[in-house]
């Protein structure tokens, strides 16, 4: 029997069958499978590694008032409480996965525990709700919601014997031959991406690894630019050429659809690492299918670009707003910003030719950056678009600059 853990969150009265059965079956291959019960209401006969008196009163409320707090604060404090678990577990060393099983309640208090976990760390909800919207459950950590295809009630069936063995099975292997989050040994620059920035970001990853850099790319979605943030603040990253900032209009607007989920361009400046920012695919926003998008942005230019993402052009009112609060967060920084603009375009979209050109909007965008930012913050702009060649392999190279000189001043 290994001393690592699976630690398995279940509200234990409504899922009591379902926790024993997983519990078995997990030590039965030779982890620990400690049942943290986060249940709120029901009485039950489970025996639980982790009573649901002793998870609440780790979020600071006895369990007899548990009930007196409105529902969604009930399944916040349960959460916490177990965050607090895993994390503890986690100190240790102790902690090899986790895996929850739930219905719309279980799933809520299961994944508020998981946010709280690093990266890497095997996280796994069998859930009636995964085949819905599961972006609330998974924000921007590594959570993985499968969907548990019947309800879960009742133990073990001929439907839910193999869901749950197989999410079983999934966290096993994956703590068994997953390989752990670990700092490599070339220093790693994070880069922003989108479909109408990707050429840019290939030639200047390109550039930069044969400089000898590991180079990640995040999608702007929302998710993987909040991930990006997350992984500067815990030391992983060594410097930023955020060459797609869209995720700011959202931040600043709140409508679109890759609104981040915690604020962006804010970490490396906290951590005074490098960076080399480029307003990148900052000048429309995105929806989903042309039906969604709201009644006060249509009749713009728009892009669809595909059935499932339709893109907005921003009015200049927008787009000064947002210069300005880009300022504001890089003005904060305590290492090297180089700010560069491509002043053909900041997409792919937003080229001479193409839907969303519209130069005097940019101009606004551009003029109003300049106007807000400190005069210890570089502004380069180059006569070119953001993918084309010349842009690209100069961001590289003043990314290379700012790293190397800032390794030197060390």
């Amino acid at each position: 029997m290994t001393s690592k853990s699976i630690a398995l969150i279940v509200t234990a009265d409504t899922k009591e069958a379902e926790a024993r059965f997983l519990n078995e079956y997990i030590e039965a291959q030779g982890f620990n499978a400690p049942v943290i019960d986060v249940s709120t209401k029901k009485i039950h006969s489970l025996k639980a590694a982790y009573s649901r008196e002793y998870v609440c009163s780790l979020a600071q409320v006895e369990f007899k008032e548990l009930s007196s707090l409105r529902r969604d604060m009930m399944m916040k404090t349960m959460g916490e409480g177990a965050a607090r678990i895993l994390l503890d577990l986690y100190s240790k060393g102790e902690l090899a996965g986790v895996l929850a099983v739930g219905g719309n309640q279980g799933t809520a208090i299961a994944s508020i525990a998981m946010q709280h976990l690093p990266i890497g760390i095997p996280k796994l909800i069998v859930s009636t709700v995964a085949s819905g919207y599961v972006r609330p459950y998974v924000q921007y950590k590594d959570i993985i919601m499968m969907f548990s295809v019947a309800d879960i009630l009742g133990g073990a069936n001929t439907v839910s014997r193999t869901i749950l063995t197989n999410a079983a099975g999934a966290v096993m292997g994956m703590c068994q031959y997953g390989i752990p989050l670990t700092k490599g040994s070339k220093p790693v620059i994070a880069t922003t991406a989108f479909g109408n920035t990707d050429a840019a970001v290939n030639q200047a990853r390109m550039i930069l690894e044969e400089k000898g850099y590991e180079v990640i790319a995040f999608h702007a979605s929302g998710a993987s630019g909040s991930a990006m943030e997350y992984l500067i603040e815990e030391g992983y990253i060594q410097g930023v050429l955020d060459m797609t900032t869209h995720e700011l209009i959202g931040e600043v607007f709140g409508d679109d659809i890759y609104t981040p989920l915690r604020p962006r361009l804010e970490e490396a400046g906290k951590k005074g690492i490098p960076q080399v920012v480029v307003p990148g695919a900052i000048e429309y926003f995105c929806f989903g299918g042309p039906d969604t998008v709201p009644e006060k942005y249509r009749n713009r230019k728009t892009h669809y670009h595909n059935p499932y993402n339709t893109n907005i052009r921003a009015t200049k009112e927008e787009a000064k707003r947002t210069a300005e609060v880009m300022a504001q967060k890089l003005n904060k920084s305590n290492g090297p910003v180089v700010v560069m603009i491509p002043l053909r375009g900041f997409s792919e979209n937003g080229r001479q030719g193409n839907v969303l050109y519209e130069p005097d909007t940019d101009e606004v965008f551009i003029c109003s950056l300049k106007k807000n930012l400190e005069r210890k913050i570089q502004v380069i702009e180059i006569d070119a678009n953001i993918n084309d060649r010349e842009f690209s392999s100069k961001t590289a190279e003043i990314m290379h600059e700012l790293i190397d000189k800032d390794s030197r001043n060390k």
